[in-house]
């Protein structure tokens, strides 16, 4: 287990998870994976009952991001805050902008999946990649190069 102990997913992380069939993840990296009821609604089926559903209590700050980013993305940003996550998972370019100008610690799915193989939760990158390059994620293949040379699986 890496220093990182607390997570808020947003949903794409949750969706491209589920589709290759590496949600449990998220479970052997992190003590404790949060996520928000806008997300969990967005997801749309049951989330496993490792992941902890929180609302935000800062509506107004919740309300504030919005315009900026979508309602899942300001209430994990929120919720990121208010319960101090490590680490954020967000995969949306203008959302991650966002976060990183306003302070956040944030990585995306596929930075997560490096973390995976760097911590030894998944034995090679390669398959994971290859997985999602078969979903409708869009991820051009530079980066999946790049995270293939980062773990050194080139």
């Amino acid at each position: 287990m890496g220093e990182n102990k607390v997570v808020i997913t947003d949903t794409s992380c949750f969706i491209l998870l589920t589709k290759i069939d590496a949600l449990d993840v998220l479970k052997e990296l992190f003590t404790t994976v949060f996520t928000t009821p806008e997300i969990a609604e967005e997801f749309g089926d049951p989330l496993p009952e490792w992941v902890i559903v929180k609302p935000v209590t800062n509506r107004k700050t919740f309300h504030s991001y919005l315009g900026k980013v979508d309602r899942g993305e300001a209430s994990a940003l929120v919720l990121a805050d208010e319960i101090h996550a490590d680490l954020l998972v967000i995969d949306d370019m203008k959302a991650r902008k966002f976060a990183q100008k306003i302070g956040f610690t944030l990585k995306g799915t596929l930075g997560l999946l490096i973390m995976a193989r760097q911590e030894g939760v998944i034995t090679e990158l390669r398959p994971y990649l290859g997985r999602v390059q078969r979903t409708n994620f869009r991820v051009a293949k530079s980066l999946i190069e790049q995270c293939l040379r980062i773990v050194g699986e080139r």
